[in-house]
């Protein structure tokens, strides 16, 4: 069975940095393509970032572009996601999300595409 466990949010001041991880257990993780969402009060659920399996290209949505970088780690089964240069906007519930389905770029920023996802951690950009 496969799970994916978010970590790493808090509370930080406009500019500052954060990163968070998401470790998957159970199945192939390099099998996995990898992604980020994230969920304000009020709006929708938001792609973020992602990587595809068997790629080390990653894909940002325009809004993060230039201040958050996703990298992942196969042996640990583990993918980051690192905030930089904060804004209140980012302001959200980010969730880790994992599938084994290949998917094409149309529809990586889809969350109904990912099969797993974890149960979100709090991100809160402040001052």
């Amino acid at each position: 069975q496969v799970q994916v466990v978010e970590s790493g949010g808090g509370l930080v001041q406009p500019g500052g940095s954060l990163r968070l991880s998401c470790v998957v257990t159970g199945g192939t993780f390099s099998n996995f393509a990898m992604a980020w969402f994230r969920q304000a009060p009020g709006k929708e659920r938001e792609f973020v970032s992602a990587s595809r399996r068997g790629s080390s290209n990653t894909y940002h949505a325009d809004s993060v572009k230039g201040r958050f970088a996703l990298s992942r780690d196969n042996a640990k089964k583990t993918v980051h996601l690192q905030m930089n240069n904060l804004k209140p906007e980012d302001t959200a519930v980010y969730y880790c999300a994992a599938t084994s389905t290949g998917l094409i770029l149309s529809t990586l920023r889809i969350p109904t595409s990912y099969d797993y996802w974890g149960q979100g951690t709090q991100v809160t950009v402040s001052s």
